[in-house]
C-alpha cells in the first residue's frame, strides 16, 4: 500500500518545471562567479609582469593574492551567516559593488603596497560575493532541480579558473596587466543593474537578525590570523616565534568558537551542517585539492616564463586548449554525478591531476618544448578540473537544507578559501627554495606537493564520502 500512495507524489517533484526567472538569476549569479574566479587565476599569470613593472620582489608581491585570500577567508563565514539572517539579496548587490570599487582601485595602483591594500578591498566583496551567489539564485529552484542549479554555477566557476589564465595573458599582452582588474567594473555595473529585477530577496525562515558578533569576531581572527601565519612563514621561517604565536593563538581561539557555536542560537559557525556525512566529506577533500588548485596554475605559469623563458602570448595559447576541454567535460560531468553520485566522479578527477602533476616531475627539463611535452600534459588537467571543480561544490551542497543555503555555502568556501592560501605559500616557498629561477629541483618539488595533495584529496573523497546519490539518501 505505501508504494502507491508515495509514487504519485514523487512524480511531480522530479517532474518540476524551472521558471525562466530562476535561469535569469543563475545568469545573474554565475556572472558574478565567473569574473570573481577569472580574475583570482589571471592574477596568477601576471605575477612576473606586476613584479616588473612595481619594482619589488617575490615575497611581498605574493600579499596580492595572500592579501585577497586572507580577507576573503576570514569574512566568508561572517557574510553567509549575515546573508541568510538579513537576507541574501541585500548583501550580494552590496558585495559587488565592493568588488567593482576594489578592482578599480587595483587599476589604478602607482605602487605594490597601494595594490595590496586594493586587493584586501577587492577581497571584502570577494568575501561576500562567494558567501551569497548560490544562496542568492536557489530558492528561485524546485527542490527536485537544485543539484541543476549548483551544477551550472559550479561549471562557470571551473571554466572561469580555465580561462582565466589564458584570457589574462592575452589581455596582459595586448595591454598591460592593469587590464585583468579593469575588467571586472563594466561587468559589475552590469550586475548591479540587472540584480534587483532578477533576484528575488530570501533568507533564513528561522533567523531572528541577532547575529553571534562575539563569534564573528573570534572566528574572523581565528581564520586571518592562522593564514597569516601560515602564509608569513615563507619570509619568517616556520620555527619563527611570530609564525608560531600567530598560527597557536588563531587554533586555540577556534575551540572557544566551538563552545559558541554550540550554545548560540545564530552561530558564526553551524555546527549542524557537518553532521551530513556529505558536506563533512566534501570539506575535507576539497581542503586538500584547495592546496594544489591554485598553486598548480601559478607554479606553471612561472615555470614558463622563468624556467622556459617563454613570451606571455605564448603561455597563453599553450592554456587555450586545456580551457576548452575543460569547459567542454564540465556541464556534462554535473548530470553524472547527479545519477550516480559524487564519490566517484571525484575521486577519478583528483587521481587524473594528481596522475598530470606526475607527469610534469618526470618529463619537464630545461629544454623548452611547450607544444610537444607540456600542451599534451595540460590537456589531462583539463579534464580534471573540469570533473572536479564543479563537483565540489554540488557534493557540498547535497544534503543541506535551503535555510542554511547561505551559511553552508560561505562554510565550504572558507575551507577551500583557507588550503587555497596555505597551498600558495607552501608553493611558493618551494620554489623559493631553489637556486634561481632556472633551478628545476625548486618546480619539481613544487609539483610533488601539488601531485600528493590531489592523491589525498582522492583518498579522502573516495573513502568517506557516501554512496549514492542525494536523491537515493533523501529516500
Amino acid at each position: 500500500m505505501p508504494g502507491p500512495d508515495l509514487d504519485p507524489a514523487a512524480s511531480p517533484t522530479i517532474d518540476t518545471h524551472i521558471p525562466r526567472r530562476a535561469w535569469l538569476a543563475l545568469g545573474v549569479s554565475t556572472l558574478v562567479t565567473f569574473f570573481v574566479v577569472i580574475d583570482i587565476s589571471a592574477v596568477n599569470v601576471a605575477f612576473p609582469s606586476i613584479e616588473n613593472d612595481l619594482d619589488t620582489d617575490r615575497s611581498t608581491l605574493s600579499w596580492i593574492i595572500s592579501g585577497y585570500n586572507i580577507t576573503v577567508g576570514a569574512l566568508l563565514l561572517a557574510a553567509g551567516r549575515l546573508a541568510d539572517s538579513i537576507g541574501r539579496r541585500k548583501v550580494f548587490i552590496p558585495g559587488v559593488a565592493i568588488f567593482m570599487v576594489g578592482s578599480a582601485l587595483c587599476g589604478l595602483a602607482p605602487s605594490v603596497g597601494f595594490l595590496i591594500g586594493a586587493r584586501v578591498v577587492q577581497g571584502l566583496g570577494g568575501a561576500v560575493v562567494a558567501a551569497s551567489s548560490f544562496a542568492v539564485m536557489l530558492p528561485e529552484f524546485p527542490p527536485a532541480r537544485r543539484s541543476t542549479a549548483i551544477g551550472f554555477a559550479g561549471a562557470t566557476g571551473s571554466l572561469g579558473a580555465l580561462v582565466g589564465p589564458s584570457l589574462g595573458s592575452i589581455m596582459i599582452d595586448a595591454f598591460n596587466w592593469r587590464a585583468i582588474f579593469w575588467i571586472n567594473v563594466p561587468l559589475s555595473l552590469l550586475v548591479i543593474a540587472l540584480a534587483p529585477r532578477l533576484l528575488s530577496e530570501s533568507r533564513d525562515p528561522n533567523a531572528t537578525g541577532r547575529i553571534d558578533m562575539i563569534g564573528v569576531v573570534i572566528g574572523t581572527a581565528a581564520v586571518a590570523m592562522v593564514m597569516f601565519g601560515i602564509i608569513q612563514s615563507e619570509q619568517w621561517s616556520p620555527t619563527d616565534m611570530r609564525v608560531v604565536g600567530l598560527v597557536v593563538v588563531g587554533l586555540a581561539l577556534f575551540p572557544i568558537l566551538i563552545k559558541r557555536s554550540r550554545q548560540h542560537p545564530e552561530p558564526l559557525l553551524d555546527l549542524e551542517l557537518f553532521a551530513h556525512r556529505s558536506f563533512s566529506a566534501a570539506s575535507a577533500g576539497a581542503a586538500l585539492y584547495g592546496f594544489a588548485f591554485i598553486s598548480g596554475s601559478l607554479v606553471n605559469s612561472i615555470m614558463l616564463q622563468d624556467l622556459w623563458q617563454q613570451e606571455l602570448r605564448t603561455v597563453g595559447l599553450v592554456f587555450i586548449p586545456a580551457s576548452l576541454l575543460g569547459a567542454i567535460v564540465s556541464p556534462l560531468v554535473g548530470s553524472v554525478a547527479d545519477r550516480v553520485g559524487h564519490r566517484w566522479v571525484l575521486g577519478f578527477g583528483c587521481l587524473l591531476l594528481a596522475f598530470s602533476y606526475a607527469l610534469l616531475i618526470v618529463v619537464i627539463d630545461h629544454e623548452p618544448a611547450v607544444w610537444a611535452v607540456y600542451m599534451p600534459i595540460t590537456l589531462l588537467t583539463g579534464v580534471g578540473i573540469g570533473v572536479t571543480v564543479a563537483t565540489w561544490s554540488s557534493a557540498a551542497m547535497s544534503d543541506i537544507p535551503p535555510p542554511k543555503f547561505g551559511v553552508a555555502g560561505a562554510t565550504a568556501n572558507t575551507i577551500r578559501q583557507a588550503s587555497t592560501a596555505v597551498g600558495i605559500s607552501v608553493a611558493i616557498t618551494l620554489l623559493a627554495s631553489g637556486a634561481d629561477e632556472f633551478d628545476l629541483g625548486a618546480y619539481q618539488r613544487a609539483w610533488m606537493w601539488i601531485a600528493g595533495c590531489y592523491m589525498l584529496a582522492a583518498v579522502v573523497i573516495m573513502t568517506k564520502f557516501p554512496a549514492g546519490n542525494s536523491s537515493d539518501r533523501a529516500a
